[in-house]
Parts: C-alpha cells; structure tokens; sequence
C-alpha cells in the first residue's frame, strides 16, 4: 500500500470516528475536546461556525504556539496545518452523514461510540504509515519531545492531560461552573483503551499490508 493513501485513508477514517463518538454525547477524545467545546460556544452566536473550523482553527493557533516555544520555523510546518484543513472539511462532511443516523435507545448510543472508538483507532494506525505531515497535536508533540530530548509517549500523555484539562475549564467558562461538555465518561474510557487500541491496529495493519511511498515527495515533509 502507498504511504500516500495511508495518509488518504487515515484522515478519512479518522473523521469518520470522531463524528461517530460525537453523536452519543458521552464525550469526545480529550485531544479534540477543546475545539469540541469552542464549536459549541461560538456556534451559538454564529452557526456557520463548524466542528471542522474550529479544529482547524484552534490547530493554527496550537502552530503559532509550537513555533513561538521552539523558537523556530520550517516550511514543512505550515504542511501540518494543511492537514487540519483537509481533516477539519472531511470531518465536517461526516458529522452531516452521521447525523441522519438514528441513535434514540443508550444501547445504539454506545455501540456507535465504541464503534468511533475502533475507528479512529484504525484512522491514526493508518497516519503512523505515511510521511506526510500530521495534525499540529501531533507535530506539537513530536517536536517538542526532539527539541529538549525528552520520551515522546511521556510528552503525548502530557499532552492530552493537558487537553482535558483545557477542555474542562473551557466547559465551566462557557457553560457555567459544574457543565461538563464534550469531556465526559467516554473521554475517559477512551484515554484508558485508546493507546492499546492503536496499537493492536498498527500491528494488524504491519502484518497485512507493506507501505511503500509511491510518489517521491518525502523530502519535502
């Protein structure tokens, strides 16, 4: 398989999941969580303003930061933010699908939760094979873990505390004190389980498939 449709399949299929652990309204991944709660917020005011955009949105924010902090710029940077871009369309394509999907009983709530679960799961497996450059929370995370030479699982798990954290405060600041939106009990079943998770579809994806780049361009990331 082409690294390059790894990269397609990745974004695809994990949009696919974050719409799927969306619609249940148990909570949302705590990397997602903070663009899930300014989505609400401001489409209040202005509808038009998407989960999409606001992933996008809140990721170019997170690359002025990352620069700001390592204190340098590269052209493959601005590359990460296309990804979101690309990311934040698909994913707002999905939520309009996923929308019509009936989900009234708390059984075929939670089957569709789990099912996001295995989906972006199998998306971010796919996004490990490809050279093409991730997300910013990625990028941010592998970059940082470089610049100061540190454990990049221990900087992801940093990482995503922080998430939560941000996106339990952003929840009380725009929804009163005690409102829990888009961080909920899902958010932490799918922090327990979600690294195991990828990892047993990276393997399954290894022992199936060889990526191979099928156009020259890994230079330029």
């Amino acid at each position: 398989m082409g690294t390059e449709l790894s990269y397609a399949l990745g974004l695809v299929i994990l949009a696919l999941g974050v719409a799927f652990m969306e619609k249940p309204d148990f909570g949302v991944s705590m990397v997602v969580a903070p663009a899930y709660i300014l989505h609400l917020k401001i489409s209040q005011t202005y509808s038009f303003f998407t989960f999409g955009m606001a992933e996008y949105t809140l990721q170019a924010v997170i690359l002025v930061l990352m620069i700001i902090v390592l204190r340098r710029f590269r052209i493959s940077y601005l590359f990460s933010f296309v990804t979101a871009f690309i990311y934040g369309f698909i994913l707002d394509f999905w939520m309009i699908i996923v929308s019509y999907i009936p989900m009234e009983s708390l059984v075929l709530r939670l089957v569709y939760y789990f099912l996001g679960m295995v989906l972006c799961s199998i998306g971010i497996a796919f996004l490990f094979h490809t050279y093409i450059s991730p997300e910013v929370y990625e990028l941010f995370v592998k970059e940082l873990a470089a610049k100061y030479s540190l454990n990049i699982h221990h900087v992801k798990t940093v990482y995503d505390i922080c998430s939560c954290i941000v996106g339990v405060a952003m929840s009380f600041l725009f929804f009163g004190f005690g409102v829990f939106k888009g961080v909920k009990v899902g958010t932490i079943v799918c922090a327990l389980v979600n690294g195991t998770m990828i990892g047993f579809c990276s393997r399954f994806l290894e022992s199936h498939f060889e990526f191979k780049d099928r156009i020259k361009l890994r230079k330029y990331f």
